[in-house]
Formats: C-alpha cells, sequence, structure tokens
C-alpha cells in the first residue's frame, strides 16, 4: 500500500507566554551573565516554567493524508490551525510528536511568506523555486505563467516591499501554485484577494488535486471547504474536535460554535468579542447595531437603514489601523464586505485605549432570514490582527421592500437591492417601472 503525502503523530507545540522583556543596559547584561550559575544551581532539579506560563497551541493531533486529497482544516480563532501549517511547513519546531511528508512543500500561510522584501518580484519567483530545489531550466518553463496568473506584470522588476497587500497575495499564490509542489498548504490568506482572484487561486487549487497534487486548505469560508475538500478536519483550542466526511465536519463545527450573539436574547443586537489570546496589537471588543436613536437596535428590516458600531481596543501608542465588517450566511458563505482599506484606503490612528467607529448604509440588502456578523481589525496592507469572524447571529425581519405585497425572505434569495425593469411601450420606446422602499426608516445622518 502507498505511504500517505502527510502522516501527522501526536503533534504537539507549546508557547511560553508571559510580560514582554524590557531592554537591558550593558551593565544590567553583565550582572545577568555573572549570576546565572548561580540561578542555574538553585533551579536544579526544577522545571525550567511553570504549566501556567505557557499555552498549548497544538495539542496531540493526528491524521493522514493520502495523495491527491484536498484536506480543509477549519476551527475558531485560536484553534491551532495556522500553528499547524507551521509545523508542517518546517517553519516551526513541534515541542511533541512529528509530521512526516513525502514530497516537495509549497505554502501559502502569510502574505508575502519567503519573499524578500528587497528583491523584485522576479528575483523573488526564483528564490522560491530555488527554496524548493528547482533547477533554473523549471523554473524558466513556469515563469510566465506564475506572472501572468498574478496579474502583476507591470511590477515585475519592482522591489517587493512596494508591493500593496494585494500584490503580495497574488504573487505569493501564483508562486506557490505554479511550482508544483507535490503538497501545497494554503492559509487563509486568499481572504484578503478580490473576487476575481479568489475564485482564479480556488480553481488552480481544483486544477492541482485533480493533477494528484496534495492540497491542505485552511479557511473560514465554509461554502469552499465543502466545494474543494475530499475530507475535512475541525480543530479547537488546539486538538482535533471532529474529522472525516467534509459535510458532518462542518455541521458538527457550526453546531458547536454558535455565533457568540443571539438575535433572541432580547437585549437587542450587541455582542461582546472575547478578548483573543495571546492579545494583538489591538482588537475587536464589542460591535452593536444601532437605530434611529443611536441605542441597540431591536429589530432589523430588510432595506431599512443599517448601521453597525465597531468597538476595539489598541494596546499601542500611534497605533494606524483598518476596519471591516462582513455578513454571512449561517453556513460562512460570505454575502457583504464593509473594508476600510477598499474604501479609499481609509484607516484610524489611535492611541491606547478604547475606540469604536460606525459603518453606515442606506439600505440593509438582506431578505429577510438569519445571517452571521464578523468584524476585524488589521494593520493597513500588513497584517491582520484579530478576525471575529462569527460575532452573532442577527435576523433580518421580513418587509414589503417594494411596495408589492409580498416580502422576501431567504428561502427565495439573499439580497434584496433597489433595481427597475425596463418593459416595450406601445410607441416601440422603453418604458421603465422602478421598484423601491415605501418611506424606509433608519438612523439619522445617513
Amino acid at each position: 500500500m502507498d505511504s500517505p503525502a502527510i502522516k501527522v503523530e501526536g503533534l504537539s507545540k507549546r508557547y511560553r507566554i508571559g510580560a514582554r522583556l524590557r531592554q537591558r543596559n550593558f551593565r544590567e547584561a553583565l550582572t545577568d551573565a555573572a549570576l546565572a550559575p548561580l540561578r542555574r544551581l538553585k533551579s536544579f532539579g526544577r522545571s525550567s516554567h511553570r504549566e501556567e506560563d505557557s499555552i498549548w497551541a497544538l495539542r496531540q493531533v493526528s491524521f493522514e493524508v493520502r495523495q491527491g486529497e484536498v484536506l480543509g482544516i477549519i476551527g475558531p480563532n485560536g484553534a491551532g490551525k495556522t500553528t499547524l501549517l507551521k509545523l508542517l511547513s518546517r517553519i516551526t519546531d513541534p515541542t511533541e510528536g512529528r509530521a512526516v511528508l513525502n514530497g516537495r512543500v509549497g505554502s501559502l500561510l502569510e502574505v508575502g511568506t519567503g519573499f524578500h522584501s528587497e528583491l523584485t518580484g522576479w528575483e523573488n519567483i526564483y528564490l522560491s523555486g530555488a527554496i524548493l530545489g528547482m533547477r533554473k531550466a523549471e523554473i524558466d518553463a513556469r515563469f510566465d505563467q506564475i506572472v501572468a496568473f498574478s496579474g502583476i506584470e507591470p511590477f515585475i522588476d519592482t522591489p517587493v516591499k512596494r508591493y500593496s497587500h494585494g500584490m503580495r497575495v497574488r504573487l505569493g499564490f501564483a508562486v506557490a501554485a505554479h511550482l508544483e509542489p507535490e503538497i501545497l498548504l494554503v492559509d487563509e490568506v486568499l481572504a484578503v484577494g478580490d473576487a476575481a482572484f479568489k475564485r482564479k487561486s480556488l480553481g488552480k487549487m481544483g486544477e492541482l488535486q485533480k493533477g494528484g497534487r496534495t492540497v491542505i486548505f485552511v479557511s473560514h469560508n465554509m461554502a469552499s471547504i465543502k466545494n474543494l475538500c475530499t475530507s475535512c478536519i475541525a480543530l479547537d483550542k488546539g486538538r482535533i474536535m471532529a474529522s472525516g466526511d467534509v459535510a458532518d465536519t462542518v455541521q458538527r463545527y457550526l453546531q458547536a460554535f454558535e455565533p457568540v450573539g443571539d438575535a433572541g436574547s432580547g437585549g437587542g443586537f450587541s455582542f461582546e468579542v472575547p478578548r483573543p489570546e495571546p492579545a494583538p496589537e489591538a482588537y475587536i471588543t464589542r460591535v452593536e447595531l444601532l437605530d434611529e436613536d443611536r441605542a441597540v437596535a431591536r429589530r432589523l428590516e430588510t432595506r431599512a437603514c443599517f448601521r453597525a458600531r465597531i468597538h476595539f481596543r489598541s494596546e499601542v501608542a500611534s497605533g494606524r489601523f483598518s476596519l471591516r465588517l462582513s455578513l454571512q450566511t449561517l453556513d460562512g458563505a460570505p454575502l457583504i464586505l464593509y473594508d476600510m482599506e477598499q474604501t479609499g484606503g481609509f484607516h484610524l490612528a489611535c492611541d491606547p485605549g478604547d475606540h469604536f467607529a460606525d459603518v453606515v448604509m442606506p439600505e440593509l440588502p438582506l431578505a429577510a432570514g438569519h445571517y452571521v456578523i464578523g468584524a476585524a481589525i488589521s494593520v493597513p496592507h500588513i497584517r491582520l490582527l484579530h478576525n471575529a469572524e462569527r460575532t452573532g447571529e442577527i435576523e433580518v425581519s421580513a418587509r414589503d421592500a417594494y411596495g408589492t405585497g409580498s416580502p422576501l425572505s431567504s428561502q427565495r434569495c439573499f439580497v434584496a437591492v433597489e433595481h427597475f425593469w425596463q418593459v416595450p411601450d406601445d410607441d416601440e420606446g422603453l418604458r421603465e417601472m422602478g421598484y423601491g422602499p415605501k418611506g424606509s426608516a433608519g438612523p439619522a445622518d445617513r
């Protein structure tokens, strides 16, 4: 029987946590060095750190992936998904256990992972190929395909440090996919790409799988997991909580991790977000939906004015942050994204403390039904700090949005937008038949 492409046995990773060390002066460094032997003697026979000073990011994880399979990895933030991929990529070493990978590994774990910022795009393509053990002739044969797929040909001679966030994503995935590794590891980085590139990337992963390549795909998008993967693992607090059939694993995950807030709680649409551990330099603390008096809303209607307030905390001085708000179906399919970075490159400059920002949409374009709201904060064009992708569940109430006497339900569609029809008139012209809300009400200052 053929050996598996990936075999993981009891894989565990422990990180030490605690206060950050301040910079020491030269005299303090000399004193510490002189006293180090005495400290080691006093601590002889005792553990070098307390259990409460460490955290297990991954604990006793075991699984196998056969050649040609696409394994989906799902789980909440902090579940250990990215840690698992870093261990498989040999970026970090395990505390316990082992992982055996049979084949050349390509990975895309973070934006521009493996890129040298001072080198140009084309120089990084050859550098990445050399790291994978490919000869120059092999890279030459694929170079044009990589550049064409990435869509950044005008900037291929520009140093990567001048690339935008999206350009790094596109080049990084193009390199990882076209240098034809036997095993491809892909993290949630595709979530930051534009919709067209995202579809192209998912299609490319499907092609790799049909060509016998093995793919491990980490994503919060349950629709992509269902469409692409042949098996699935759900992680929680560093351990496997479910695995096997994709649909069954996704269902068990969604049932176990209902949104933090519940629209039926009676307290309105206000959702507290648990503090992530370890805490990044900024993180989401609460998301609220407000009514016209700026009080917490108790009811939402199709095509009514929509105002969401995102509360966050900054732990650093003069931080530059960008916010985004997402609306999804209950099974994780994305519907709407409000993103500061995509709205004229807008960002916030904040000192340490609690802050908030509102996102306002004149008309909520969702049909009646239940949806999941999420929020995220990032350093613009650099890195994602905190993604609370399932902050809470909201209910949009039925409303005769088009004035036809027939409220629109999510059983027919999810989105209700203003539109009009044109039909032939008697004089062979076109007559417009328009539809729109009849006196919609919502928060002030639209």
